[in-house]
């Protein structure tokens, strides 16, 4: 039945993650540092929460919006958190996670043929949800050398009278970086010049580290009117499978993206929305004890790679770390499957995330700090024998 499958989804390429945990699923003994999912348990007060929501008979549909009572604590917490204030009734719609945000965005605003450019290595999805939507991608590669920042004047080289939209994703997932509000700025004078939207993948906003402050990118001069702020909770709150997020922006564009989602999808689930509402602005501690978790898996994986001469920058945000492993004389596909079948450690290669990714490996650090140490220990073994 083939034929019958759309030519759109069959030029699309499966998940080069989902690949690597399918075929470590099937293998014993094998230490993920593959899929970005964080390690921890929900926070107690979400889960009593969600608990009393069903208990009290909360297990119907809600608004299309999402429960004002959630999109009023999200309006109050990015307002505590960046000084910006969205309106609950027009300017911020509840969605199942942030994929789903970034699909309804993307349907909401591109007709076929737009062009978005996407600066890469990328997460997975953001190139293959510009295709479903109809438009075009245009891949522009980042640089180790630049700690893989995209500058202003590489956005605007790639700028047509075809280009829609800017979609960005700091901190980035697979590399870790960030950018510094000055870097910021310079897409947004881009932007403004040029008359695009700004679609800014903000899920990792709350794990940066060190002195680095992260900036939402509305908040920059003139940007509020032109961008579109995906956010959520599965990363930072540990709730990937509650599967929540949101999108804040421009009413009209927050209202074409609700009657998408309103097609779609009706609403996200109503326990993980009133478990939030309800305790958004009680469980900062839990988040901080997470993150600074984090921090210290963080350290002991970079330097674990560069010890083992496996260069990798120092990423500043989410939780992956980014190595270079041409050093193994394998190219990243080749080490990432040697490594899984000798040694039982899953890495994704990092041309799953676009070409510039290629040669290196996204190891994630949202598991233990033992089993850390012990794939340290593996990849040790590995590179004995390669390196």
């Amino acid at each position: 039945m083939r034929e019958f499958v759309s030519q759109r989804v069959l030029n699309v390429p499966p998940s080069g993650i989902r690949k690597f945990f399918d075929i470590s699923a099937t293998m014993d003994n094998v230490i993920s540092l593959g899929i970005g999912e964080p390690d921890f348990v929900t926070p107690q007060a979400i889960v009593q929460a969600g608990i009393r929501s069903l208990e009290q008979g909360h297990t119907h549909y809600t608004s299309n919006s999402g429960t004002l009572e959630l999109r009023q604590a999200i309006s109050t917490y990015l307002n505590r958190l960046y000084g910006i204030e969205y309106d609950p009734a027009g300017e911020i719609l509840i969605t199942v996670g942030v994929s789903e945000a970034l699909y309804l965005v993307l349907a909401a605003v591109i007709d076929p043929g737009d062009e978005v450019i996407i600066p890469q290595p990328s997460f997975v999805s953001y190139a293959p949800e510009v295709v479903f939507a109809g438009g075009v991608t245009v891949p522009i590669p980042t640089y180790v050398e630049n700690d893989f920042q995209v500058t202003a004047a590489e956005v605007e080289a790639a700028i047509t009278p075809r280009t829609k939209a800017l979609l960005i994703g700091y901190p980035n997932n697979p590399t870790g970086a960030v950018m510094t509000r000055e870097r910021l700025a310079e897409l947004g004078a881009v932007a403004e010049k040029h008359d695009l939207l700004i679609i800014s993948d903000e899920i990792y906003d709350r794990l940066v580290y060190g002195d680095f402050q992260h900036t939402h990118f509305a908040t920059l001069p003139n940007m509020r009117p032109r961008t579109v702020v995906l956010g959520g909770f599965s990363k930072s709150h540990a709730m990937t499978g509650w599967r929540l997020g949101y999108a804040v922006g421009p009413e009209a564009i927050i209202a074409a993206m609700r009657k998408v989602h309103q097609y779609t999808i009706m609403s996200a689930p109503s326990i993980a929305q009133l478990a939030v509402a309800d305790t958004l602005d009680h469980v900062e501690d839990d988040v901080q004890q997470m993150r600074a978790e984090y921090d210290r898996r963080r350290r002991l994986i970079v330097d674990g790679f560069n010890e083992l001469g496996l260069d990798c920058f120092e990423p500043l945000g989410a939780f992956y770390a980014f190595p270079n492993i041409t050093a193994s004389g394998m190219d990243d596909t080749v080490f990432s499957e040697r490594l899984l079948e000798e040694e039982r450690v899953a890495m994704v290669p990092g041309s799953a995330f676009g070409d510039s990714g290629a040669g290196f490996v996204r190891a994630s650090y949202a598991t233990a700090y033992e089993k850390i140490e012990e794939a340290l220990e593996r990849l040790h073994r590995f590179m004995q024998r390669y390196g």
